[in-house]
C-alpha cells in the first residue's frame, strides 16, 4: 500500500496492546489494522516505525493517537506503562503533516456515531432524549475511566478525564475492609483498583483471602460461568461497585443520551449486570433514584471503537484548519 498525503495514520495505546490503522478521511479503513504486544517494547515510536515499514506508509495528512494515561499539551503518560508518547516524536516517526493525542476515552467518545449498528447492544432501557444531549463513555479495561460527550456549535467536544484514579466509594462495612486491604498495598484505594481487568483479579484474591492476585480475569469469569463462589462473590463485588460509579458519573455529567461501556472487562461482566445488581446499585441514589432511570445504558461492542474515533477526530481538525 502506498500512499500521497491523503491518509491518516490511527493508533490505539493500551496496557498491553497497540493497535496502529490508517484512514481515509473520517473513514478507518478495516484491513490496514495491525495489533502489536507492548511487551518488550520500548516506546510507541518502534511499533509505529515496524508499521510504516510493513505498510509503506509515507506523505500522511495526519495522525492521531489514543492513549490510556493522562494528556496534557500534546503529550500522553501511560498510566500501566512505561512509555511517554509526545506528538512532535509521532510526527518525527511518521512524517505526518499534523498530529493529535488524545486520551483513550476522548477517542471512545468521538467514536460514537461513526460504529457500526451492530456494535451497540442496548442494556437498560432510559428515556427519549434530544439528538444534542450529553453523552458519557465508560472505559473498564486494564483500568477505568470515563469522559463525558457534548454536541456544539463548534462541533464535539469530549473533556479528558482520570476518573479511575478518584476514591473507591465505599458505603458498607464490607467496602470499608476492602479499601483497607488496597490501601495496604497501594497507599490509596481508588476505583481503578477494584472496577478493571485488574481490580477484578484483586477482588477475586480478596475474596480468597489472598495476599496477591495471581488468577487471570478470563479464568475468574469463566469461574463465575460454573458457579465458583469465591469468583460469584467477587463479580458482585465489581458489578455493584460499577453500578454506584457509573450512578454518580451519571449525576455528575446528566448523560441523557446514554450512558456507553467499553472495554473487555465491560463486556466480560455484562451477563450478570442484572443477576449482581448493577441497576440497583446504579439508582440507589436516594431521591434521585428514579431520575437516574432516564439514561439508557449501552454496551459498545467494536473492539475499534477508539481507532474510529481517532478517525473522526482526526479529519475534523485537519477540515478545520
Amino acid at each position: 500500500m502506498s500512499t500521497e498525503d491523503r491518509y491518516t495514520l490511527l493508533a490505539d495505546i493500551g496496557g498491553t496492546n497497540t493497535r496502529v490503522a490508517l484512514a481515509l478521511g473520517k473513514k478507518m479503513l478495516p484491513a490496514s489494522i495491525k495489533r502489536y504486544s507492548n511487551s518488550g517494547r520500548a516506546s510507541l515510536e518502534e511499533i509505529l516505525a515496524d508499521y510504516i515499514a510493513a505498510e509503506n506508509v509515507h506523505d500522511l495528512a495526519g495522525a492521531c493517537v489514543a492513549a490510556a494515561g493522562p494528556v496534557r499539551d500534546d503529550v500522553a503518560s501511560m498510566t500501566n506503562l512505561s512509555w511517554v508518547i509526545e506528538a512532535q516524536n509521532i510526527a518525527r516517526v511518521t512524517g505526518a503533516e499534523q498530529v493529535f493525542v488524545l486520551n483513550d476515552l476522548q477517542a471512545q467518545g468521538h467514536a460514537l456515531g461513526h460504529l457500526a449498528a451492530d456494535a451497540l447492544r442496548l442494556l437498560v432501557p432510559g428515556q427519549p432524549a434530544r439528538a444534542d444531549a450529553a453523552r458519557l463513555v465508560v472505559g473498564v479495561g486494564t483500568g477505568f475511566n470515563a469522559a463525558p460527550v457534548h454536541e456544539g456549535p463548534g462541533g464535539r467536544v469530549v473533556p479528558p478525564s482520570e476518573a479511575g484514579h478518584t476514591t473507591l466509594p465505599c458505603q458498607s462495612d464490607e467496602d470499608f475492609a476492602l479499601k483497607r486491604y488496597l490501601e495496604a498495598k497501594h497507599d490509596f484505594a481508588s476505583i481503578e483498583h477494584v472496577v478493571s481487568g485488574r481490580g477484578l483479579e484483586r477482588l477475586y484474591a480478596y475474596m480468597a483471602g489472598q495476599d496477591e492476585a495471581t488468577v487471570p480475569g478470563i479464568e475468574i469469569l469463566s469461574a463465575i460461568s460454573r458457579g465458583d463462589a469465591t469468583a460469584r462473590a467477587a463479580g458482585q463485588m465489581f458489578v455493584q461497585t460499577l453500578g454506584r460509579v457509573v450512578g454518580d458519573l451519571a449525576l455528575t455529567h446528566l448523560p441523557f443520551g446514554g450512558i456507553y461501556l467499553i472495554g473487555g472487562a465491560a463486556r466480560g461482566v455484562v451477563p450478570w449486570l442484572e443477576e449482581f445488581g448493577f441497576r440497583a446499585a446504579m439508582h440507589a441514589k436516594g431521591r434521585f433514584s428514579d431520575f437516574l432511570r432516564a439514561f439508557p445504558i449501552y454496551v459498545i461492542e467494536d473492539d475499534y471503537a477508539a481507532l474510529h474515533g481517532c478517525a473522526a477526530f482526526c479529519q475534523s481538525r485537519i477540515a478545520a484548519q
